[in-house]
Parts: structure tokens; C-alpha cells; sequence
């Protein structure tokens, strides 16, 4: 049985990642979004990646909102930059 298809984070938030989303799943990736943006920091993309361990184009999907981050890169994401990214419990899940 095949996968179904699901929209991407920044197509549940208009503006992303600026502007607060009325879906709580895309509330809480747009979160995660804006946590990893402030953990870069004035690091750039590339270094950051380097110093976490995760390749630059999949930092760049999810700060854009193309992707969904599994668990293995949030694990990496939060190890590397040595703090908490995940958002937690948003409001109401539908």
C-alpha cells in the first residue's frame, strides 16, 4: 500500500515561516522551522550543517517548508546544536 500524499509544511502555513498557521501540525513544523533558523545563528547553512552532521540541502527543505524532517534529522538537529528544537504540543491535533 502506497504512502498518501500530504501536503507540505509550508502549505499549511501562508507566509511561511513568518506568519502563524491556523493548522496545528503546520504551526508546529513552521516552530521547528524558526527553531533551527535561530540555532544556526550567524553560522552559515553550510557550517551549520557541518557541525551537526546533516547535509545543507536538507537544513534548506525544511527552513523553506519543503520537507518533513524525520526523526533521525531532528535527533541530529538537536544533538549538534545541543538544544531543544521540537516545539511540542500545539493547540489541538485534528
Amino acid at each position: 500500500m502506497s504512502r498518501p500524499t500530504r501536503l507540505h509544511p509550508r502549505e499549511l502555513a501562508a507566509g511561511w515561516p513568518d506568519v502563524v498557521s491556523v493548522d496545528p501540525i503546520g504551526e508546529v513544523a513552521r516552530q521547528f522551522a524558526l527553531n533551527v533558523r535561530a540555532a544556526i545563528g550567524d553560522r552559515s547553512i553550510r557550517a551549520a550543517a557541518q557541525d551537526v552532521g546533516v547535509d545543507h540541502s536538507t537544513i534548506v527543505a525544511v527552513l523553506q517548508g519543503r520537507t518533513w524532517p524525520d526523526l533521525a534529522t531532528i535527533a541530529r538537529l538537536e544533538l549538534g546544536f545541543g538544544v531543544d528544537l521540537w516545539p511540542g504540543r500545539i493547540g489541538s491535533v485534528k
